[in-house]
């Protein structure tokens, strides 16, 4: 399946088929959420189409800050905590119509353990997620917020269209003038 905002830089296509074969198939409307901060985690599913957006509120202000996207031909999972059933630390709810295959973390636990070369599937995943991490981490530190406004456009190219100001302001952890003046820069090639 194509990918419309990016490309994922490993293979899942084996864990792709396993959603198909063992999980539901389930639409959500924009808004629905797939998990619930706080809930426990449940659900580990294939973006068939649509995307989602992980919404954490903050300790002290409650404020809504999104972290992350999971986009068509990606997976869509608060992962660490759904494999040992824990609660939810972040929301994750559709931006848009979508639709996903979803197993559960007993289906998940039981294909992992078939084999050693599910297990190993089971640490490349792990891995991935921590380099997609620290390249997160990475980028709020040391980059700029027109570098990493840039990065996030090159990454997802469409989000723009699915993604309200504030919502990009929130992912890149700047405030909705800054997002305002990064585009006109960009626009009339001022900095």
């Amino acid at each position: 399946m194509e990918q419309r905002f990016g490309t994922n830089s490993i293979d899942l296509q084996v864990l792709r088929e396993f959603c198909e074969r063992e999980g539901e198939a389930v639409a959500y409307r924009k808004g629905d959420q797939l998990e619930r901060e706080g809930d426990p985690a449940r659900w580990f599913a294939f973006v068939e189409s649509g995307c989602f957006k992980y919404v954490t509120h903050g300790m002290s202000d409650d404020k809504a800050h999104i972290t992350w996207f999971s986009f068509e031909g990606e997976f869509v999972v608060d992962y660490p905590t759904f494999l040992y059933g824990r609660p939810s630390q972040t929301t994750i709810e559709a931006m848009m119509p979508s639709r996903v295959i979803r197993v559960t973390g007993q289906q998940l636990e039981q294909y992992f353990d078939q084999s050693k070369d599910t297990m190993k599937l089971r640490a490349i995943i792990a891995e991935h997620i921590l380099f997609q991490f620290r390249s997160r981490y990475l980028d709020l530190h040391c980059a700029t917020a027109r570098e990493r406004y840039e990065l996030l456009m090159l990454r997802c190219p469409g989000i723009v269209h699915h993604l309200a100001l504030q919502d990009i302001a929130s992912f890149l952890n700047v405030t909705p003038k800054t997002i305002s003046k990064i585009r006109k820069g960009i626009t009339f090639g001022s900095d």
